[in-house]
């Protein structure tokens, strides 16, 4: 980033007031060229970025988000393509949000509840569904529990790519072993953690990656459709199936 500085521009959006202010003052005194729009607001009620369109996306939305949604959404061009999300679950709305801002060959990370990987509430099976045989799932990373200071569930990290080098298929990584304790609460990865899935990405991207049993495995859209279109980890790499939110 250091170095790319004048050839990047960030944009994005925050509800929180304080959060808004603390992101662009960030950005500023880092002079990092941005557009976080005029105001604090709602990414769903009103899209401060309608229209524009974006290389990469990166996002740590709220989790099993309730209370999102307005009427005024039931026809909403970002559902267009696959279908509108439960209203009691915004998961598959920040989901859909991100793909409808994609350029043709623009790529996606976020953070989401391992429930995602498997609902089915509200059709959200169906949405997913179509969004893998779109073939835009690259690859989804299981995290073991603690890693985050505010929240101490097991999350996953899902990549959506348009333009993907291995096409109709993608790579599974179960990380839950990974990663050591630093206190009583909190757990880090190493830098060889991080090498190690980073490396996973980087040898299935070009082609050459290699199951490793409990760890990492590549699998086709047909062998996730057999799976019922779930996309834990673990029921192709093998090791711990985490499919549980944690939350009650």
């Amino acid at each position: 980033m250091e170095n790319n500085k004048v050839n990047v521009k960030i944009y994005g959006q925050e509800y929180t007031n304080t959060t808004f202010k603390l992101a662009k003052m960030n950005l500023a005194l880092r002079g990092i060229s941005h557009n976080l729009g005029s105001e604090s607001d709602s990414t769903f009620t009103n899209d401060l970025h309608k229209g524009i369109y974006f290389d990469y996306i990166m996002a740590n939305p709220p989790f099993n988000l309730k209370g999102w949604w307005n009427d005024n959404l039931k026809s909403d061009s970002r559902w267009t393509d696959y279908s509108t999300p439960p209203e009691s679950n915004a998961n598959y709305a920040w989901i859909q949000h991100m793909i409808s801002h994609l350029k043709s060959n623009g790529r996606i990370g976020l953070v989401l509840a391992n429930g995602a990987l498997t609902s089915a509430t509200g059709g959200e099976d169906k949405i997913r569904e179509a969004i893998i045989e779109d073939d835009l799932v690259e690859g989804i990373v299981s995290l073991p529990p603690q890693l985050f200071y505010s929240v101490q569930i097991p999350v996953t990290l899902w990549f959506f790519n348009r333009n993907k080098p291995q096409r109709g298929k993608t790579l599974f990584i179960n990380a839950t072993s990974l990663g050591h304790m630093v206190d009583r609460v909190h757990r880090t990865f190493s830098d060889e953690d991080i090498a190690k899935i980073a490396g996973a990405f980087e040898k299935f991207r070009e082609g050459k990656f290699r199951k490793e049993e409990g760890f990492a495995a590549v699998a086709t859209t047909k062998e996730i459709a057999e799976k019922k279109y779930k996309l834990t980890p673990g029921l192709f790499a093998g090791g711990k199936v985490e499919e549980d939110d944690g939350e009650p």
